[in-house]
């Protein structure tokens, strides 16, 4: 987990076009952001930006582009609040502003020499896609790669797009999981944690990716350390609970800590005594 950085000029929004837009399931969509001054954007992988919509309001949302360019910006955003309901009225062409980035990122660089395997659940694989990028770009710095993917049904399964290029990494697996199919699902039914069951990993040389709700977050990690995996090899993004990305509002406060200024990403050493744990 890198040290929070707040950039350079972070206050003043900047502003972006609407590239594209992509439905990704019936309630999540991706939008394609572009700086209308023709200059470069920079993020690193688990990162965020405040996105801006006027006379609306601003909502914090993980970048899920790649990190290895600096043309674009992609956010995949579900409608679940006033701005996000509003953002998906918007289309090729409109603009928004953005502020950011924000945040610690994943450990790209610890990871390195070392088997990777990220573990989202739903909406979680946002923070998640810029690593599986990262990865695939730079394959030969990093060890086998493990995907693990849940959704509550098939219909909430994000990406989908990607999936059979993920299944072409190299050296890599990538598995998927419903909590309910359907008459055309032919897939794994449970749990994500149904799958470690489906593959072996070597804990001692593994570092743990994951995002999704707080109670799959909680069980993943620990039917991982109970296969061997420290914990200090396990990190965790938040992004969930954040709201206004300043550590104004108390919307993310979880015991000592602000998700928005003191994560996302976190050690699970460090946030795990707060799982669970009631008002926090």
């Amino acid at each position: 987990m890198s040290e929070h950085r707040m950039p350079e000029g972070c206050m003043v929004p900047r502003p972006m076009v609407i590239e594209n837009v992509t439905d990704e399931t019936y309630n999540v969509k991706t939008f394609r952001l572009r700086p209308t001054d023709g200059g470069k954007v920079e993020y690193n992988p688990g990162q965020f930006n405040m996105l801006y919509i006027f006379g609306v309001g601003e909502v914090p949302v993980t970048a899920s582009s790649d990190p290895y360019q600096s043309d674009y910006l992609d956010h995949t955003v579900r409608a679940v609040g006033s701005v996000t309901n509003v953002m998906f009225t918007l289309k090729k062409g409109d603009h928004i502003m953005i502020r950011g980035p924000f945040g610690t990122t994943w450990p790209m660089e610890a990871m390195k020499g070392k088997d990777v395997m990220v573990v989202g659940g739903g909406i979680g694989m946002n923070p998640l896609k810029s690593v599986i990028i990262g990865v695939a770009k730079k394959r030969s710095d990093y060890g086998r790669l493990l995907l693990l993917h849940g959704a509550k049904t098939p219909q909430d399964l994000l990406f989908t797009r990607d999936h059979e290029d993920w299944r072409k990494i190299p050296d890599s697996e990538f598995l998927v999981t419903v909590d309910a199919g359907d008459d055309k699902w032919k897939g794994n039914v449970g749990v994500v944690t149904t799958l470690f069951d489906k593959f072996k990993f070597d804990p001692n040389n593994t570092v743990a990716l994951l995002c999704g709700p707080e109670i799959m977050m909680y069980f993943t990690a620990k039917e991982l350390m109970k296969r061997g995996l420290p914990s200090s090899s396990l990190y965790l993004s938040m992004e969930r609970h954040m709201k206004c990305g300043m550590g104004l509002c108390g919307h993310c406060q979880t015991g000592p800590f602000f998700v928005c200024k003191d994560g996302p990403i976190f050690t699970y050493d460090s946030i795990s005594r707060f799982f669970g744990v009631k008002q926090i």
